[in-house]
């Protein structure tokens, strides 16, 4: 059983969380942090639609990159930052719903090298469908002050 995150762990991945721009502005916010595993949660608006009025592949892609990226950072040691260095989504179905929801789950913590799968649902009237699944890669570097 994996032990809890330290209250130290969670402020690091929350302030992270905060300095993203991009996040910020979809109007992306955390919906669970545990130890290799982040949720993240975006509410739809409509400036975040393609011409068919689904939340567009590139926010989702975002928002599963970014969940993926804090699933592997809560396994990281203290001073160390995330990058991705790849990733690959699958679009399942359209998304469309209240929210996306995306999880990121470490599949392997390494030394240099993390994996994660990515799995992002529509959350529509209490019901979630799974609209997209994929694998990402990331590199741990050491932390620095943003420029």
């Amino acid at each position: 059983m994996t032990p809890p995150l330290s209250p130290q762990t969670i402020a690091r991945i929350e302030d992270s969380f905060r300095a993203q721009g991009l996040m910020r502005h979809l109007g992306a916010e955390i919906a669970a942090i545990r130890p290799g595993e982040v949720v993240l949660r975006l509410p739809f608006r409509p400036e975040l639609t393609q011409q068919m009025g689904y939340f567009h592949a590139g926010g989702t892609a975002a928002l599963a990159d970014s969940a993926g990226g804090y699933a592997a950072l809560t396994l990281f040691p203290d001073g160390q930052d995330v990058l991705t260095t790849e990733f690959k989504l699958n679009l399942l179905n359209p998304a469309q719903g209240d929210a996306l929801e995306a999880t990121g789950r470490v599949v392997k913590s390494g030394r240099t090298l993390s994996v994660c799968q990515l799995d992002v649902h529509a959350l529509r009237e209490g019901a979630r469908v799974h609209v997209a699944t994929g694998l990402q890669t990331l590199i741990g570097v050491a932390l620095r002050a943003p420029s």
